[in-house]
């Protein structure tokens, strides 16, 4: 009974190839649509997590923030070395690095770019989540003179010295002659696109003297010590800054503390928001497809009266004729279902790849499209389905 009528919906489907396809596909932009969206929306958010967690885990930012100045006006107070210095004394903070960034040609073996140089001390590997691959780290006495040595990501190595291993040898940065003494681990493109690899550590001292001529710091990393919330490390860090730049009591912050978490749940969030809305966007053609499996079915039914009587007419059930057509039904919305499945993984891998982003297929997402197809298929199919089991059959057989 079951695999008779699955025939004959099979049979009816392909009497009309080109209908059918057609009908099937809302159903397949849908499903397609609605994977393809969270899929890549579920990448992207791997994406944001992992680019976060390379900023270093349980670290804050600290930078200068916009306050009042004389007459009124708004300015921005930079921090000095002595602010970075009276942050180290706090119980809370495990290490820190102050950093300021000057952007400068650097030239070696004939071969020069224009990167960042950042000056910081010996804290910025841990704060900034870097790992030396060659070589090796500041020492205290190159942080205190302000020696010209010098640390390259791996996008400054291969643009400077190829493949080779670039410590030991000489660079040069704007004007100032350093030596290599260590190269970064890979990191990979950042947060918001950036690469993080095209960058060169320098002690902050150097920087300030040779490429700035002043002694502000732009901003201060801070690795809180184990055990701390930074709950807890925000608020000792505010305290002693508004002391220091002798803020009021009413007066706001003319600093912000940024918490690294923080800042990877906000942008997490955003994505999951927009990932919603563009798959809520994508499902309303789902609907758009039951309803033209919905139009298709009825216009089978007016087409088929004389068919559906004859077989009225010689006993046949109209149970029997209702199954039939929400068989036909079912069996569009599952086949656009299946179709939709593998455009909408197919569309979301290309997407990662062009992306650059995590290919994150999710299953239940999978089989809710898969499942909300089928009910499409029952929903929209059993109008015209109840519809042709409800005909009379001498009616339908005077029908021409």
């Amino acid at each position: 009974m079951i695999w008779e009528t699955l025939r004959l919906a099979l049979l009816a489907l392909r009497r009309n190839k080109l209908r059918s396809g057609l009908t099937m596909l809302g159903i397949v932009i849908g499903v397609a649509a609605v994977i393809a969206m969270v899929t890549v929306g579920q990448g992207s958010s791997r994406s944001v997590a992992a680019s976060v967690a390379s900023l270093g885990t349980n670290v804050l930012s600290i930078r200068p923030d916009r306050g009042p100045g004389p007459g009124g006006a708004t300015v921005s107070r930079p921090f000095t070395l002595r602010d970075a210095d009276a942050l180290a004394e706090l119980s809370v903070i495990a290490t820190l690095s102050p950093t300021v960034n000057s952007t400068q040609t650097v030239v070696a073996g004939g071969q020069n770019l224009s990167t960042t140089i950042t000056g910081a001390t010996s804290g910025q590997l841990i704060t900034g989540n870097w790992t030396l691959l060659r070589g090796r780290n500041f020492s205290p006495s190159e942080d205190r003179s302000g020696t010209a040595v010098c640390i390259v990501g791996e996008t400054v190595r291969r643009a400077l010295f190829g493949n080779s291993d670039p410590t030991g040898q000489q660079m040069r940065a704007g004007n100032v002659s350093c030596e290599v003494i260590g190269l970064l681990q890979a990191k990979g493109a950042g947060t918001f696109g950036q690469d993080q690899d095209d960058i060169v550590l320098m002690p902050i001292r150097t920087v300030q003297r040779r490429f700035l001529g002043s002694d502000s710091v732009s901003s201060i990393s801070v690795a809180l010590a184990p055990g701390v919330s930074s709950t807890r490390g925000i608020r000792d860090i505010q305290t002693l800054m508004r002391e220091r730049r002798r803020i009021a009591v009413g007066e706001e912050d003319d600093f912000n503390v940024m918490d690294m978490a923080q800042l990877a749940s906000i942008l997490t969030g955003i994505n999951s928001v927009l990932t919603g809305m563009l798959s809520s966007v994508a499902a309303v053609s789902l609907l758009v497809g039951g309803i033209g499996i919905m139009n298709i079915m009825l216009v089978s039914v007016t087409e088929r009266t004389r068919e559906i009587g004859i077989r009225l007419a010689v006993g046949a059930e109209g149970r029997q004729v209702q199954m039939q057509f929400l068989v036909e039904a079912v069996v569009l919305a599952l086949v656009g279902g299946i179709i939709g499945v593998a455009v909408g993984l197919a569309l979301a891998f290309a997407a990662s790849l062009f992306m650059a982003i995590p290919f994150a297929p999710q299953l239940y997402v999978v089989v809710l499209a898969f499942g909300f197809s089928a009910l499409i298929g029952v929903i929209f199919g059993y109008f015209p389905a109840r519809k042709a089991a409800s005909l009379d059959p001498i009616i339908a057989l005077r029908h021409e």
